[in-house]
């Protein structure tokens, strides 16, 4: 015994109080279903359970979210079980000692038989009943028709958030972590609505349940009381009666507390306040509102016949608190204080210092987008602006330039435009407080809003109100704010013109963190092997072509070893190629071993080869076969586009730079690959031909 009972400890040990306290919860519950129970265990029991729907009501008005309290589900069907079989247990005490007196089932149940409804049976069967339809025609029918309603929307709007979570994803606002989190907080979001959908036919079973057992127990202890007991019919009626209703009023109490919970729950708009601050800083925000609502109540007590002291004291109420909310709104308008203008300088003669460098990087907005790029109002666009740069250093493998912004009157208010070295080579308009719904091709409707095409990549788009947001994502739209429109398009540009970003001082800055892990390494290539220029050169090269150059470690040891056969800087950019044909490979097609790739029609490869041979790479392709070939090129690519497969051409060595070159000027997203670039590993599966007739 000894040895079972040490068992048993370790046992319990390892287990834990709380994975334990579910099940004892639920076997208590369930014993109560069979086992008799005193009338002293009714009233501990009745009481858990009024205080148990108190916490949760007090729990639901707290939540800023509803997957705050993403249980409730659970909690709602485990107090609808504790209910039931208090109800068995008590209907049992109730038929067995009701003949005793109204105190049989426990204090609990007296009291509310007899202190609630004074006794009176006929009130406290009417009082039942209408805190039973309450419950299931306006609580419990309501809060399940928006859970519904909320579940079905959800799962539509589904697509439309994963895609703007891709988004912020692909233009560095946020990390994979936090991608991850929100993607399992969609999916949580449509499991609780479903959920609380199917909990709430639990709670309407209840209210049905609550009328039959009231039936069953006064029936029933008629008969009792009557032909076991030999009571007379009206002794019999009032004892049983009452300690039914009581019964009665006990549970179904607790339960529309319970039902007022799942409704503050589902019907729920917004995250930043719980529901009381909600409730205090929206009814309560507009003085004139709460002005004219006293008056209007102060005109009707003025009414002969009304009950004039109630409806003056509530206007007065009413008026007292639109003069406090008056007085402590022009309170804060008064903290603004005017700063006088600064005497303006003595005028200096000119200097070098007025001379300016051109900002590498700049980003330039209309007054209406301040907002947006002020550090004093916790510009939102700074912290996206710095996830891209931080974005770009990761996936690229340098650090880009720091983006200088300012404001330019001569755009218009909600104008931006993105400068490359004093250049424009980008603008837009965003407008802050709205929403931007982009098509992303497949959409269920239209949305009311003002048409036009997203910066970054052309798609079709509106600018919708704030309030149409699930409206927009359950249709399919991809919606994003004004900070994330400008943020995607200034990284789709910097993604677009890495090798321009990529200076000498970006190259040596390169070189020296490089040369905290590999000095020797380092210290062989430059200035020894080669100069900074044509390591520079080479770097610009493979941005120009999309290929990252994180892997600086293989890119160095490359040139190193290659320098002493070539200076030119396009051959030692093929040599590097080869070098890093696994990374460019993975890079196009991160899934699977098969690549599937469009290649050259072999009469179109001959013509091609004979005119590198005899103008070398860098010769040019007589005009019809130029036509031809970026047409038949164009062809392919919207077949591959189709099929949802990279657009990459997959040529000879000797082909490849004259190609990319000559191709990307009117295909920008072709890929072109040499033979010799691809690992063994990989399966290569031709699936468009181009130039067959040619």
């Amino acid at each position: 015994m000894a040895e079972t009972a040490v068992r048993l400890q370790s046992l319990f040990g390892r287990i834990g109080l709380r994975q334990m306290a579910g099940p004892v919860l639920i076997l208590l519950i369930l014993a109560m279903l069979v086992l008799p129970l005193p009338p002293f265990a009714l009233d501990v029991l009745f009481t858990f359970n009024i205080a148990i729907s108190i916490i949760v009501m007090l729990v639901a008005l707290s939540v800023t979210r509803p997957l705050d309290f993403s249980i409730f589900p659970t909690v709602l069907l485990v107090t609808t079980l504790l209910r039931l079989s208090l109800n068995v247990a008590s209907t049992r005490v109730v038929l067995l000692e009701g003949h005793t007196g109204p105190d049989a089932a426990g204090k609990v149940i007296e009291a509310f038989g007899s202190f609630l409804i004074g006794g009176n049976y006929a009130v406290g069967i009417v009082v039942f009943l209408i805190l039973v339809v309450i419950n299931f025609v306006v609580i419990t029918k309501g809060a399940g028709r928006v859970a519904e309603v909320g579940a079905r929307f959800t799962l539509d709007a589904m697509p439309g958030k994963q895609m703007a979570i891709d988004a912020d994803l692909n233009a560095g606002l946020i990390g994979e972590d936090e991608a991850r989190r929100r993607r399992s907080e969609i999916s949580q979001e449509a499991d609780f609505y479903g959920a609380m959908d199917g909990a709430s036919k639990f709670v309407r079973g209840d209210a049905v349940a609550g009328i039959m057992i009231m039936l069953i127990n006064v029936i029933g202890g008629l008969v009792v009381g009557v032909l076991q007991h030999n009571l007379d019919i009206g002794t019999a009626a009032r004892n049983y009666t009452l300690l039914t209703i009581g019964d009665g009023l006990v549970a179904q109490i607790p339960a529309l507390i319970i039902s007022i919970a799942a409704g503050m729950v589902v019907t729920r708009v917004g995250e930043d306040e719980d529901l009381s601050q909600q409730f205090i800083s929206q009814l309560f925000a507009k003085p004139l509102v709460i002005g004219m609502a006293g008056g209007i109540v102060g005109l009707l007590g003025l009414i002969p016949g009304m009950p004039n002291l109630a409806f003056l004291l509530l206007a007065s109420a009413l008026g007292t608190l639109a003069w406090q909310l008056n007085k402590r709104r022009e309170a804060k308008s008064a903290e603004v204080v005017a700063v006088a203008p600064a005497p303006l300088p003595e005028t200096q003669e000119a200097s070098w210092a007025d001379v300016a460098p051109v900002d590498v990087l700049g980003l330039e907005v209309g007054y209406r987008l301040i907002p947006l790029v002020d550090k004093a109002q916790d510009g939102e666009l700074l912290r996206r602006i710095r996830g891209i740069r931080k974005k770009f250093a990761q996936e690229v493998g340098y650090l880009v330039s720091p983006v200088h912004i300012r404001d330019n009157l001569e755009l218009k208010p909600n104008a931006y435009r993105i400068l490359l070295k004093g250049v424009d080579i980008g603008q837009g308009e965003a407008f802050p407080g709205n929403l931007l719904a982009i098509n992303p091709g497949r959409v269920a409707g239209t949305l009311a809003g003002v048409a036009t095409r997203d910066p970054a990549f052309g798609l079709p788009a509106i600018w919708i109100e704030m309030n149409l947001r699930d409206q927009a994502q359950a249709y399919g739209y991809t919606v994003v704010d004004a900070s994330t429109v400008v943020a995607t398009h200034l990284n789709h540009l910097i993604l677009s013109h890495a090798s321009e970003l990529l200076g000498r001082q970006e190259t040596q800055a390169l070189l020296d963190h490089l040369a905290k892990d590999m000095p020797k390494l380092v210290e062989d290539l430059v200035p020894k092997a080669m100069p900074l220029g044509t390591l520079q050169k080479v770097l610009q090269n493979l941005l120009d072509e999309g290929v990252h150059i994180r892997d600086m470690r293989t890119i160095v040891e490359a040139l190193a070893e290659n320098a002493a056969r070539t200076t030119d800087a396009e051959q030692l950019t093929s040599l590097v190629r080869v070098t890093l044909g696994r990374a460019i490979v993975q890079q196009l097609y991160p899934d699977g071993n098969e690549m599937q790739v469009m290649s050259l029609d072999p009469q179109l490869e001959r013509l091609l080869v004979q005119a590198v041979a005899g103008n070398g790479e860098n010769g040019s392709i007589e005009p019809g076969l130029a036509d031809t070939l970026v047409r038949e090129t164009m062809a392919a690519v919207r077949r591959q586009e189709e099929l949802g497969l990279p657009p990459v051409l997959l040529v000879p060595s000797n082909l490849r730079t004259l190609l990319s070159r000559f191709l990307r000027r009117a295909v920008t997203q072709l890929k072109v690959l040499a033979h010799s670039e691809v690992p063994e590993s990989r399966t290569i599966k031709v699936t468009s031909i181009i130039g067959g007739r040619v």
